[in-house]
């Protein structure tokens, strides 16, 4: 398999995920700040021009943070990635699409890139200040959640992987997190997968 990411991107989630499998992949990473996920040979992989990308054994490629995990904890099911039960599994990828489509989407994506959120210049700063204010509230929430365990679903799963990203990009923005949430990361990032990941990316 090969992943397309970009360091410290959402996609450093999936980087521990393949890390954690511990099979053979190539990792490539795509410069977004250059605009490399518009311009071939990239965007003829993926046209929506994002990561992560995953080009699996069989050429075929799968897109998308939370498919990808799916697909990853599927095809392993002796690691635990996802739990066993329906119920289970659907409280993982509710946890999971919260820290991507919440946290990330709309929180985060109002941090990064007010400008798609404001027609003028003169409201980014309502934009970033309304962006924190859903950061905390989800915090809270997943923070309620990791009470009295050490991963979101008392094992580690893919749901920890996402949160993971976000953790760490509210860690670099020094955007104060909930104290089991700030536990939950300073765990995963003494988890070995998490380590080799960082290193991988240029990180540490």
């Amino acid at each position: 398999m090969k992943l397309y990411y970009a360091p410290g991107a959402c996609s450093i989630g999936i980087h521990v995920l393949l890390n954690e499998i511990g099979k053979p992949f190539e990792a490539t990473a795509v410069n977004l700040r250059e605009g490399e996920q518009f311009k071939p040979p990239f965007v003829e992989v993926n046209p929506k021009s994002k990561v992560p990308t995953l080009v699996r054994d069989d050429g075929t490629v799968l897109t998308e943070f939370p498919a990808i995990a799916y697909y990853l904890a599927r095809t392993n099911p002796g690691l635990k990635l996802l739990p066993d039960d329906f119920d289970g599994q659907a409280r993982c990828l509710e946890l999971m699409d919260y820290a991507v489509s919440t946290i990330h989407m709309q929180g985060f994506a109002r941090q990064f890139r007010p400008t798609n959120f404001a027609p003028n210049a003169a409201d980014e700063e309502t934009v970033k200040a309304r962006g924190k204010e859903m950061i905390a509230k989800a915090f809270a929430v997943m923070d309620k959640t990791l009470e009295g365990h050490e991963y979101l679903l008392g094992t580690f799963s893919v749901a920890d992987a996402a949160l993971f990203y976000v953790e760490s990009w509210a860690k670099r923005l020094e955007i104060p997190m909930p104290a089991n949430v700030a536990a939950h990361l300073e765990r995963m990032l003494a988890r070995p997968a998490v380590k080799a990941t960082m290193v991988a990316e240029g990180l540490t």
